[in-house]
């Protein structure tokens, strides 16, 4: 029997907003990222085609400039193994009902309009 998600009924498309509650499982000794910037690259390197937490360093360094426009990255940029390692102590169904509830959040500010990621459709391709 499957969980019911109770989605929240705020319109901020922010990941902050959404991710919030989402628990880091980090101990604080070992720190050096933000739970909410290391969730963030990885959303941005996955909408970008990486495939695994090697892709992820990659994009991020590649991206460096941009994302250093947000708070910063005061250490760098993280490593795969990083990422790997937060990912796999996250708790999967509470970074789910997070994820969901942004993306519903972000479906209801484009009032359900689709964004072409793969530029066909910017290129009539479609």
């Amino acid at each position: 029997m499957g969980r019911v998600v109770m989605m929240s009924s705020n319109a901020d498309g922010s990941l902050s907003e959404h991710f919030s509650n989402l628990d880091d499982p980090r101990r604080d000794q070992g720190k050096r990222h933000r739970l909410l910037d290391i969730i963030a690259m990885t959303i941005c390197a996955v909408i970008g085609g990486a495939w695994g937490w090697s892709d992820v360093e990659l994009f991020v360094q590649c991206k460096h400039e941009w994302f250093q426009r947000f708070p910063g990255l005061p250490h760098g940029v993280p490593c795969a193994d990083t990422f790997g390692r937060v990912f796999a102590r996250i708790d999967p169904e509470q970074f789910r009902d997070c994820f969901m509830d942004w993306v519903s959040s972000v479906n209801r500010l484009t009032q359900g309009q689709m964004i072409a990621l793969d530029g066909k459709t910017l290129r009539r391709s479609h």
